[in-house]
């Protein structure tokens, strides 16, 4: 497929998995139709970027069906004066949708080489305000903290404490939980409390330990 063909297939997925499922915020759509979803899987399964389902990119783990990170982008509401740490890059995908929308973003993903892989990546398309490096999840990356959003794309059986310390009073946090029965949360801290404002059933790669 050549790059026409390939903007055609991301401008349908746009229109037929996420708009009409009910992502309604122009940014998050006009980013999706910007970033090329292609470019962030193994060149065997390009075939399949644009389709509805995740996408192995090697390392048993999964670019996430293009509907949830649609979905959990615009739950966060990010805006250009956020911070926002990301568990759980994967191939960078993720990573760039939060960039396109202006936000300086901290990526921490688990695996060395698909790190490495998306770091390159995110280089070579000019994303100037991600940050990606390899870590664990679990830990966050208490350097940038606090931050004004916090998304993982892997599920833990319980939020990490490190996450909870490092989100700001007034940020959101979007997380899978849970083993078999998962459950995405999306979550608003006040002060010390977290407030549940969204869930929905989700299937996710489990988050692991580094080392």
């Amino acid at each position: 497929m050549d790059d026409a063909g390939y903007a055609a297939a991301r401008s349908r997925m746009v229109a037929e998995q996420i708009r009409a499922r009910g992502v309604r915020d122009p940014r998050v759509l006009a980013a999706m139709d910007r970033v090329p979803r292609h470019l962030f899987v193994p060149a065997a399964e390009r075939h399949e970027a644009y389709d509805d389902h995740p996408v192995p990119i090697g390392f048993g783990q999964t670019i996430s069906q293009p509907y949830i990170v649609g979905f959990m982008t615009e739950a966060l509401r990010v805006e250009p004066s956020h911070r926002v740490l990301e568990i759980g890059a994967g191939s960078g995908y993720q990573t760039a949708v939060l960039a396109e929308l202006g936000a300086t973003i901290y990526a921490v993903e688990v695996i060395d080489a698909l790190a490495e892989r998306a770091r390159h990546l995110l280089e070579e398309l000019n994303y100037t305000n991600a940050h990606l490096r390899a870590g664990d999840g679990y830990a966050g990356w208490p350097e940038h903290a606090p931050y004004d959003r916090i998304i993982a794309a892997a599920a833990p059986d319980e939020i990490p404490p490190a996450l909870i310390e490092q989100l700001n009073d007034g940020g959101i946090l979007a997380i899978p939980l849970g083993v078999f029965n998962q459950e995405l949360r999306v979550i608003r801290r006040a002060g010390d409390t977290l407030e549940t404002i969204g869930t929905m059933p989700v299937r996710f790669v489990p988050m692991i330990r580094k080392g």
